[in-house]
């Protein structure tokens, strides 16, 4: 493969996320109520349940359209012949009978369907992490982990509200528009009739403001993203945000977007508003001329008083169902848009995936390292490269320094022996095996990364030292934090290995995370080390600290140190020196700082800066 191959075209997949948020108007809405044959797949693992929430729908319904034959019963029998309170008593127990069985009948809806709308959200959230879980780091770049964090949220709360109230109220008046319509027909047919000339005529408003609805509800749901995601990024960065005294302008960007989002729904509100308005005046209106003409009947004698109450009564109940239906409609489509981002985000396929047979890396690991004519650049950055024909081998137990100018490819070393990305060109191989060749799993299990800024989750400091080895007792995590210099503060939390560390670790210093994330590395005792700048950012005494443990980490490891401070790696045993991508010179610090090169200039710019320190 090399350069010149369509690889390096940019994925039609890609990017999807970021442009639907980021440009107006590229939001791919859902066309039809399709995408929600997700939600019904997800329901359909719990037959049971859909099985008695269907079953109390459909009494509910039952007991509702039943309503009105109770009233017809009580004016044509309970009242005929001046019938005594007997009669009269009779007949109101049986409506007392039926609206009893629609309560119960309500009540087990509203308990099976809220429950089935919980599970399903939950089943969904739990297979869209998984699947996220798999995605390479390029999707992460290619895609705002802020607005797919925002999706979650939004788009599975519209799903809860699709599955526990919105289908179910579509289905009760779906049944109760059929069978009171049948009713009706039983009832007066001459007076159904007139009445069902009037259905096209709801229909055709449906049809014509659902379209336009599905646009901007999917638009609606983007400006929701947009506004959580922001709300993410200026929470995360407050410390910045005040610092430069950016709060109004963080206000003023935050009430653009807020009102962004409000003139969105104000569409979407004046178009729902105004076919909920058509459909009700044709409705009743078409009901009021039916009931005029059934006035004139009762009048003749061409039917009873009971009979047109009923019809009343159904008729109502029966428009009702269809101005619910339309009300409805807009919160299924809503929901289909919900559901297509999140499927997008089920079908997404990991670029970095475990060949159909992977090859199993040697054992014992002896930690040795290739780099073989790699030429690489970053899915998002393809008209510049970051690796150009690349070439290292790194022996077992060999530590290699990596020092150059910002962007000259230290990091995407890294990235890809860890295999978070495939070169475009050439081959990487550990223990002598390809890495395309091998399962990411096994590879990432012999490497051991300190990131520069000893990145640490929102948990207690027992779970974040776990995570280098999650079975790892408590004598081996204290034995980890004792090489690692991190024991003492440890021990002096207030709550020692249990305490929450605050999110990110931000109730520990930088030196103190930086020591965390060693001992971390030591925990999961990984043949090859990773070092990213982990003393960058630390004071003199902190630095001190860190580098001790990094020297007894380092010890009988193959080690990749990346480091700006050429102090730091004068012990290496070997220094690459990189500058565009490309290897420009490599030896040990003597040579390479008499030889007069790249890493000459360096060291006297950095060791002239201390001394007039």
């Amino acid at each position: 493969m090399n350069a010149d191959t369509p690889e390096l075209e940019e994925n039609p997949r890609r990017g999807w996320f970021r442009r639907s948020a980021a440009v107006e108007g590229e939001a791919r809405p859902a066309r039809t109520l399709g995408p929600l044959r997700m939600i019904v797949r997800e329901a359909a693992n719990y037959p049971g349940r859909v099985a008695l929430a269907l079953l109390a729908l459909i009494v509910t319904a039952a007991a509702t359209l039943a309503i009105p034959n109770g009233f017809k019963l009580i004016i044509d029998r309970g009242f005929a012949d001046g019938g005594g309170s007997g009669d009269i008593a009779r007949w109101f127990q049986y409506l007392l009978l039926i609206v009893g069985v629609l309560a119960i009948g309500t009540a087990l809806r509203f308990y099976f369907v809220s429950w089935l709308g919980e599970r399903v959200v939950a089943d969904i959230r739990l297979k869209v992490q998984t699947n996220l879980l798999r995605l390479a780091p390029g999707f992460y770049e290619e895609n705002s982990p802020k607005e797919i964090a925002s999706r979650m949220t939004a788009d599975t709360a519209q799903i809860e509200t699709v599955v526990g109230t919105t289908i179910s109220v579509a289905l009760r008046n779906a049944l109760m528009a059929i069978g009171g319509t049948a009713y009706l027909f039983w009832l007066a047919p001459q007076l159904t009739i007139g009445l069902i000339i009037g259905i096209p005529l709801v229909v055709l408003p449906i049809v014509i403001f659902g379209r336009r609805i599905r646009n901007v509800s999917r638009s609606s749901q983007d400006r929701i993203a947009d506004v959580g995601a922001m709300v993410s990024e200026v929470l995360a960065g407050m410390k910045i945000v005040q610092a430069f005294n950016q709060e109004r302008r963080e206000g003023a960007r935050f009430a653009e977007a807020v009102e962004r989002t409000f003139d969105t729904a104000k569409r979407r509100i004046l178009l729902r508003a105004l076919m909920t308005a058509t459909i009700i005046f044709v409705v009743f209106g078409a009901i009021t001329l039916v009931m005029w003409r059934g006035a004139i009947a009762v009048t003749s004698g061409e039917i009873s008083g009971g009979t047109i109450a009923a019809f009343v009564i159904t008729g109502v109940i029966v428009a009702g169902s269809f101005g619910a239906l339309t009300e409805v409609y807009g919160e299924l489509l809503r929901g289909a848009g919900a559901a297509s981002r999140l499927e997008e985000l089920l079908e997404e396929k990991p670029d970095i995936a475990p060949p159909a047979r992977p090859l199993a890396l040697p054992e014992p690991p002896r930690g040795s390292l290739s780099f073989r004519g790699v030429s690489f650049r970053y899915p998002t950055r393809l008209d510049a490269p970051a690796l150009k024909e690349f070439t290292l081998e790194v022996e077992p137990g060999e530590t290699v320094a990596l020092v150059g100018p910002s962007g000259a490819g230290k990091s995407t070393v890294f990235q890809l022996a860890e295999r978070f990305y495939d070169p475009q060109a050439g081959t990487i191989r550990l223990d002598g095996i390809p890495l395309t060749s091998a399962d990411p799993a096994d590879i990432r299990r012999r490497i051991a990364l300190v990131p520069q800024d000893g990145l640490l989750f929102s948990a207690n400091a027992r779970d974040n030292l776990r995570y280098g080895a999650w079975n790892a007792s408590d004598d081996d995590i204290w034995e980890a934090a004792r090489a690692a210099n991190a024991e003492r503060f440890l021990r002096e939390l207030p709550e020692g290995l249990d305490t929450y560390l605050g999110e990110s670790g931000t109730r520990l210093s930088g030196g103190q995370q930086q020591r965390l994330a060693i001992a971390r590395a030591l925990l999961r005792d990984a043949p090859i080390l990773l070092l990213d700048e982990a003393t960058s950012a630390l004071d003199a005494e902190s630095e001190q600290l860190v580098q001790q443990a990094l020297d007894r980490l380092m010890a009988q490891r193959t080690t990749l140190v990346i480091a700006h401070r050429l102090a730091t790696v004068r012990a290496a045993d070997r220094i690459v020196v990189l500058d565009e991508g490309r290897i420009v010179e490599q030896g040990t610090h003597a040579q390479l700082a008499d030889a007069g090169g790249l890493y000459a200039r360096l060291a006297a710019l950095q060791f002239a800066s201390v001394e007039a320190a």
